[in-house]
């Protein structure tokens, strides 16, 4: 086929409008319908972004004129969706989490291979500018052998602004689940897969409140560790020091830096597409800032790419091995901190390939 991609987006809630907005502005796509298990929801976001069919999940997965189904339902329901999207033939890009367990994933990347679709996963904003940039400056040398990061995530919990937030302290969520997948796809892009982990987890209290929304004031229950810290080794031989929490009332995040034979570099937010690199070498006395290059579009970069890759038949970036290869670190550092001790991660992935500096996801056209 020529032309625009077309695309699904399944899964009309909050994250939804993040992706929308873009892939209804970027010409290689183009949106087709928008699916939900609330047919209310799914009508108005499409109506919100002008997309033209506005159905429930399995329809949009059939639809003739899909081709790629952006999977962004709650963490539970990931492998189920994709799955069915991969046997009826579509390419699919999940959020993150990849899924909520090694066999669904793996189960869910051999599907996709033999049905000869794509799979994709969030995060991708390793493709925006900010991470791009400090991929280039570790293959150039710029701050000698990569030796080790620090990595920092604190923050009070979702649940004061995020208007149902119950499932982000589900089986599949919490700090590490819902956040450690930017933290640990930017170090992957930058060291290479992870070898094994130590880790302890907490969780504060057994229940939290909804501080916002119609629903302010419902108390709901906390099932997994709300802080998490982990020690991890990669196959490479740098090391990271990890801490994922929501249980800090200071409010600390975004916060990674790479430490080399000749130099610290200050990474941008990993949630992020763009923000400042800097580098700080033996004998500096400040920071020192490095312009960046490449695109800061936001969400759905990484299913830009994946159209592209089909269109032009090559490889994609944000690959299902790699959400993998993510979710299998973090499912470690889950049992570690249960098990008390060191453990192997089994799974490994390719290093994504750097984008051109000069990738333009507006100027990317087919056809």
């Amino acid at each position: 086929m020529t032309g625009p991609l077309g695309v699904a987006i399944v899964g009309c809630g909050t994250i939804s409008h993040q992706y929308l907005a873009n892939l209804t502005a970027f010409p290689g796509v183009r949106v087709v319908a928008c699916a939900d298990i609330d047919p209310e929801r799914a009508r108005e976001v499409a109506a919100r972004y002008g997309v033209p069919v506005a159905v429930a999940p399995e329809e949009a997965i059939s639809h003739p004129d899909v081709e790629l189904v952006v999977n962004l339902t709650i963490p539970a329901a990931h492998a189920s969706v994709a799955l069915a999207a991969v046997r009826a033939g579509r390419h699919v890009y999940n959020e993150k989490p990849f899924t909520v367990d090694r066999e669904s994933g793996a189960e869910l990347v051999e599907a996709a291979a033999a049905a000869g679709v794509l799979l994709g996963s969030a995060p991708d904003t390793f493709l925006g500018a900010g991470l791009q940039t400090a991929a280039r400056l570790v293959a150039e040398g710029s701050i000698g052998t990569p030796l080790t990061a620090l990595t920092l995530l604190q923050t009070p919990g979702p649940e004061s602004w995020h208007p149902s937030p119950e499932f982000l302290f589900q089986r599949g969520a919490g700090p590490l689940f819902d956040m450690g997948p930017y933290y640990l796809t930017a170090l992957v892009t930058l060291f290479g897969p992870a070898r094994r982990v130590a880790a302890v987890g907490r969780r504060a209290r057994r229940e939290r409140v909804i501080g916002s929304g119609p629903r302010a004031g419902t108390r709901f229950a906390v099932e997994v560790p709300t802080h998490t810290a982990a020690l991890l080794e990669f196959a490479a031989g740098q090391a990271a020091t990890m801490v994922f929490s929501f249980d800090s009332p200071l409010c600390r995040a975004g916060f990674i830096e790479i430490t080399g034979t000749e130099a610290t570099m200050e990474v941008p937010d990993p949630n992020a597409f763009g923000g400042e690199v800097r580098l700080r070498r033996a004998g500096d006395d400040e920071w020192v800032p490095v312009p960046t290059t490449g695109s800061t579009a936001g969400r759905g970069l990484g299913v830009l790419d994946m159209a592209q890759a089909v269109r032009e038949g090559r490889p994609h970036r944000a690959t299902g091995e790699l959400g993998l290869h993510v979710l299998d670190t973090m499912l470690a550092v889950a049992e570690s901190a249960e098990r008390a001790e060191f453990l192997p991660i089994g799974s490994t992935c390719p290093v994504p390939a750097p984008l051109p500096e000069d990738w333009d996801p507006h100027a990317v056209r087919f056809g």
